[in-house]
């Protein structure tokens, strides 16, 4: 059994916990166990394979009994939630643990297959055929219907019912996640310049064939054969654009970034979140802070500089003084006395 975790110094990032588990899954267990689930599923997150995790790294992280670890994968296991994947069959207790989507989970408990009774043995699978019953249903489901809504933003008009039931379809029969659906029309639509919904179905198929069923293994497979289109995704999202395809006058700024510029990824996102300062995101203020990294001659995020706000002068400008005759006046320097105005109050009377 082994986890993956990358190396880092100070690990500041953040591990992202399907509300579903939080939900439905959570309540059901007790404390140690919640403590082994979340710890595990933070390692398999994690890239660096240099690193030995295993059973006892998570009994000592969390000071508890190694047969409690074990307890909790078996719990977990039966709940439906994880796989066990023995490494060695005469040893038990080393298995590697496969977490497996809560999401695509909920989808095929809410949505039966039905069943092609034929007699031919060479028919491998029973396809799941949607019906608007299933589609009355499925918009019940917060991500379904959030999908759906992205889809409907990406081709520019409403789906009608038939091609919403063909997408309930692909999510069982593909195996696919309702966000990694959404990315299918974003890349038919943003590198193919196509909408056509059986265009996009074969895209998802050729997907399945290569085993890219999760946003995680897409970004894989993009990243070696469409890098571009990965960069370009990843900046949008860091501007807050998650479904919305870019200009080709945004992709020639973004390409004078990488091309031109030669900046990493790690400093154009830097410079994206900066975008948090302005209620107006847009690529134009992301390209005028790069463009002063580049003035300042910054290749790394060591190099950019730090973005202090600007210290108030300790002292105030002289007020000008009024240009008139009256401007070098200067007021007597004697004082009267009460008697003495009076007695001068008496000699004028």
């Amino acid at each position: 059994m082994r986890f993956i975790k990358q190396t880092v110094d100070f690990d500041l990032g953040d591990t992202p916990i399907e509300n579903i588990f939080i939900n439905d899954f959570m309540p059901m267990a007790n404390g140690t166990y919640v403590k082994v689930y979340l710890l595990g599923y933070k390692y398999a997150q994690d890239d660096d394979t240099s690193l030995s995790l295993n059973n006892q790294t998570i009994a000592k992280h969390l000071d508890i009994p190694l047969s409690d670890v074990l307890d909790a994968w078996d719990f977990w296991e039966k709940k439906g939630i994880i796989r066990k994947h023995l490494v060695e069959e005469e040893d038990k207790t080393q298995f590697i643990v496969e977490f497996l989507s809560l999401k695509q989970l909920y989808i095929h408990n809410n949505f039966k297959s039905i069943q092609i009774n034929s007699s031919d043995e060479e028919a491998e699978k029973a396809f799941y055929t949607s019906s608007p019953g299933d589609l009355i249903e499925a918009n019940k489901v917060p991500e379904i219907k959030d999908m759906f809504y992205q889809i409907n933003q990406l081709v520019r008009r409403s789906l009608v019912p038939n091609e919403m039931m063909k997408i309930l379809e692909w999510i069982y029969n593909y195996n696919m996640d309702p966000d990694l659906i959404t990315q299918a029309f974003m890349y038919c639509i943003q590198q193919k310049k196509i909408k056509n919904i059986k265009y996009v179905e074969a895209v998802i198929r050729s997907w399945y064939d290569n085993g890219i069923t999760t946003a995680e293994k897409l970004e894989e497979y993009l990243s070696k054969t469409d890098g571009r289109y990965v960069q370009y995704d990843k900046i949008f999202k860091a501007l807050g654009f998650n479904f919305r395809e870019p200009s080709e006058a945004e992709k020639k700024t973004m390409d004078t970034w990488l091309d031109d510029w030669s900046f990493s990824m790690e400093v154009i996102l830097k410079a994206c979140e900066n975008s948090k300062k302005t209620s107006n995101p847009n690529i134009n203020y992301i390209n005028s802070i790069l463009a002063a990294w580049k003035t300042g001659n910054v290749k790394s995020v060591e190099d950019i500089p730090e973005q202090r706000p600007m210290e108030k002068s300790l002292f105030k400008k002289p007020a000008k003084q009024p240009n008139n005759r009256f401007h070098n006046f200067e007021q007597p320097s004697f004082q009267y006395t009460n008697e003495e105005l009076e007695e001068l109050l008496r000699k004028k009377k």
